[in-house]
């Protein structure tokens, strides 16, 4: 009774150990393929909120993208911004676009104002007079005639060419652009002249002069002020184009984080989701920024962990894995899966003692170590339904964009249409797919290992041979598991593609099948083939020695 008792007392103490191992790596904000948003908080501690960053702007004469960047915070419900908005109001208003030049107010994007043909003409006399060689090789490109997507300057309808060439011009003599970017548009301005060849500059010129579109002259030089090559400058200056009312946004996150490379990456990579998880970074100032941009993940949040993590010792277990996480991802991302499969073998651990004792006849039968063995196997299979169950977005499509949209003139659509074709790039296989193929995988994988544990067991035990022979034929059921499965996954995932449920496909459906057999197959014949057959001489050895001990006891 007290030995009953005893056991009942293990399950349920290993039940509880469980369950509070499955709490901690659940309360543990580390994830696959998501950076957590208390991760983004914890990484915007000590660093200048988008606020602050609004104030230094306008501190330093940048008023005109401080009001943008306020503008993004507060469509994300970032209030707290004190008596900036009035401040901003205050900043003068009127600027000339330069020296001498005409008035620009802050209410008029740059190219409204440049493609105005007495302002055109005060941009194109002071970019002639400016001594700058880049500059000067800008301008001679309006003697083309060989142009895509422009109308040539010298045509009815150069004025959008010339309106281009002067905001390009402008950041050019201002020191507006970067190196990189600089070099790149002499270079293929040159190109455009030498090699009759003016789309490589063309391109260019219209990112540009889209921008110009959209933003003021402040604006401008700040969002282009760190842009590096054309690549970046053409992927940002499209997202731009198609932002809509998510523009400040975007203006926000190269503005803040100074790497408009890699936000042209992120915005191309999560095409769907990007500006929405963007816009959410900015509430964690730069911190929560550069950390979104540099994991390359999606937002995750867990309202029910937060509530839970609000107070107490499961708040401050949680506080220190969002600063492992943050400071370590790798490392806490082990321990998060160190405690499922804690978990894991506990719940074997469990099923071990609630399973009744083995007979005495049962004894010989034994054999050390296997049971954790069994064990080990049953958490690493937990550790992949746990996965399955509350990874965020691991079977999430990809939102990689397969081109951008290149705006053209309507009037020189014909002639572009003829040497610029989009390529569409097609997946090869959809994720989902590549999830139900690993996961069917994985799982006969661990059928597998289970499999060989049963039979190095049977192969260890202490009775006669042809007594695990019986025993091998008692697990034949176990053996052909896999088989079962794949045929059932089978099942499973045609039913659901006849319904319409998930995005399964036959492929992935017939792997379960196809992993079944090719995993029995290997089993049966690799390993229980060979021990059945050792097992077989040594029964046959031991017979024949029963019989001649038999016949040598016998009396003459």
């Amino acid at each position: 009774m007290n030995t009953e008792r005893s056991r009942w007392l293990w399950v349920a103490l290993c039940v509880a150990s469980a369950s509070v191992m499955l709490l901690c790596g659940w309360l543990v904000p580390m994830h696959l393929r998501a950076v957590d948003v208390s991760v983004l908080q914890r990484a915007g501690k000590g660093k200048l909120s988008v606020i602050d960053r609004c104030v230094a702007l306008q501190r330093e004469g940048k008023g005109d993208a401080a009001e943008l960047i306020l503008q993004a915070a507060q469509n994300e419900k970032i209030w707290w911004v004190g008596n900036l908005p009035s401040v901003l109001a205050q900043h003068t208003p009127d600027e000339p676009l330069f020296p001498g030049g005409p008035m620009v107010t802050s209410n008029t994007p740059v190219t409204t104002q440049v493609i105005r043909l007495a302002n055109r003409e005060s941009v194109l006399a002071y970019l002639k007079a400016n001594n700058s060689p880049a500059v000067l090789e800008l301008l001679r490109t309006r003697d083309l005639t060989n142009t895509v997507l422009f109308s040539p300057s010298s045509s009815a309808s150069g004025q959008a060419f010339d309106a281009a060439v002067s905001v390009t011009g402008l950041l050019l003599a201002g020191n507006h652009l970067t190196p990189g970017l600089a070099d790149a548009i002499v270079e293929r301005a040159a190109f455009a002249r030498t090699r009759a060849n003016a789309q490589p500059l063309e391109e260019v010129l219209m990112d540009l002069m889209s921008l110009g579109q959209r933003l003021n002259w402040g604006q401008l030089t700040a969002f282009v002020s760190q842009i590096q090559d054309p690549h970046a400058l053409g992927v940002l200056a499209d997202e731009m184009r198609n932002a809509g009312a998510q523009m400040p946004v975007l203006f926000s996150a190269v503005v803040l984080s100074g790497k408009p490379d890699e936000v042209a990456k992120y915005i191309t990579d999560f095409s769907k989701t990007g500006f929405g998880d963007l816009g959410a970074s900015l509430r964690y100032g730069e911190g929560g920024l550069e950390e979104l941009l540099q994991r390359h993940q999606r937002i995750y949040s867990s309202a029910q962990r937060q509530q839970w993590s609000s107070s107490g010792p499961l708040g401050l277990f949680f506080r220190a894995g969002a600063d492992y996480a943050l400071r370590d991802p790798v490392f806490a991302l082990m321990v998060k899966w160190f405690f499922y499969i804690s978990s894991g073998f506990l719940l074997a651990a469990a099923a071990h003692f609630a399973w009744p004792n083995m007979l005495e006849v049962e004894e010989p039968t034994r054999a050390r170590g296997f049971r954790q063995a069994r064990e080990l196997l049953f958490a690493l299979g937990f550790l992949l339904v746990v996965l399955l169950l509350s990874e965020p977005f691991l079977a999430s499509e990809s939102q990689k964009a397969d081109f951008a949209f290149r705006f053209r003139l309507p009037m020189m659509a014909s002639v572009a249409a003829a040497n610029i074709a989009p390529m569409v790039k097609t997946s090869f296989m959809n994720p989902n797919s590549l999830l139900t193929l690993g996961l069917f995988f994985v799982l006969q994988g661990l059928i597998y290992c289970a499999c060989l544990v049963k039979l190095a067991e049977i192969r260890r035990q202490n009775v006669p041979a042809r007594f695990r022979l019986k025993l091998l034929e008692n697990e034949e059921h176990l053996f052909d598991a896999g088989l079962y499965l794949g045929f059932g996954g089978t099942i499973v995932c045609l039913i659901l593609v006849s319904l319409g449920i998930g995005h399964f496909t036959l492929m992935a459906a017939y792997s379960s099948t196809a992993f079944g057999i090719l995993f029995v197959v290997v089993f049966k014949i690799f390993n229980l083939r060979p021990a059945r057959r050792q097992l077989l001489v040594q029964s046959e050895a031991q017979a024949i020695a029963a019989e001649d001990a038999a016949i040598t006891a016998t009396p003459a």
